[in-house]
C-alpha cells in the first residue's frame, strides 16, 4: 500500500514527496524527491526513509524545532580565519593574492629555505 500524504515543490523540476509505504515487506515514512524531466520522470536516490517502528522518534524530533530558529537568516562568520594552505596555493597560482613568504624550516643538522609555506610541509 501507497498513499501520498504530501508534495512540496523543492523547485520547478522537482517535488518532495512524502508517502506512508511497505517496502521489502516493511512499512514506513518514505521522504523521497520526484523529478520532471526529458530524459526522466520518477523518484531519485535522493531522500530517506523512515521505519514505522522509529516514526514517533521521528515525528519528536520534527515538533521539537524552534520554526522562528529555523527561518531566521544565516550568521555569518565575522572572523577572519587565514587562508587555508590550498587557498594560498590558487592565490599565489591564479597572481590573485601575494607570493608566499620564504620560509625557513629546521632539520637536524641544516636550515632550509623554501617557497613553500610551512603548511604545506
Amino acid at each position: 500500500m501507497e498513499k501520498d500524504i504530501d508534495r512540496i515543490t523543492k523547485n520547478p523540476d522537482t517535488d518532495i514527496v512524502i508517502r506512508v509505504d511497505d517496502f521489502g515487506g516493511k512499512r514506513g515514512l518514505t521522504i523521497r524527491e520526484f523529478v520532471r524531466g526529458e530524459r526522466y520522470n520518477g523518484f531519485t536516490k535522493s531522500g530517506t526513509r523512515i521505519p514505522a517502528d522509529k516514526f514517533k522518534q521521528f515525528k519528536e524530533a520534527i515538533n521539537s524545532i524552534d520554526e522562528k530558529e529555523l527561518m531566521e537568516a544565516p550568521v555569518e562568520s565575522t572572523s577572519s580565519s587565514p587562508p587555508s594552505a590550498e587557498q594560498k596555493t590558487i592565490q599565489s597560482s591564479n597572481g590573485s593574492g601575494p607570493a608566499p613568504a620564504k620560509t625557513t624550516k629546521k632539520t637536524a643538522s641544516k636550515k632550509i629555505e623554501t617557497d613553500i609555506p610551512e603548511e604545506e610541509f
